[in-house]
């Protein structure tokens, strides 16, 4: 069974509306799919059940594993990869920006 590990990195992590667009995701595939919480130590579960992906308690920075076990599973894991890395539906901040948004240049002075 194939696994690749990722580090989430939306701002919500997999809760609400990006554990409904996970588990959608998971759920196009014949082969079974499993997300397990690195960080908190939790055992993998279903990435095709949101109730399971939202009891990993996946936040902003954690790193998940994901297992695939059938017929598609490279297809499975490479369009799970796709998502996390793309944010999951949510803007994902640039890894080379500092903190604060300087990302979109200098906060103007009261002088300017």
């Amino acid at each position: 069974m194939p696994s690749i590990d990722l580090v989430v990195r939306n701002p919500s992590g997999l809760h609400a509306r990006p554990a409904s667009l996970f588990a959608d995701a998971a759920g196009r595939f014949t082969s079974g799919i499993t997300v397990q919480n690195l960080d908190r130590g939790s055992p993998a579960v279903d990435a095709k059940s949101v109730l399971f992906v939202l009891t990993a308690g996946v936040q902003a920075g954690h790193r998940i594993r994901l297992t695939a076990d059938g017929d598609d599973e490279a297809a499975a894991l490479e369009t799970m990869r796709a998502l996390v890395e793309g944010g999951l539906g949510e803007a994902v901040p640039d890894e080379g920006a500092p903190e604060g948004g300087a990302e979109f240049g200098p906060e103007p002075s009261a002088a300017d």
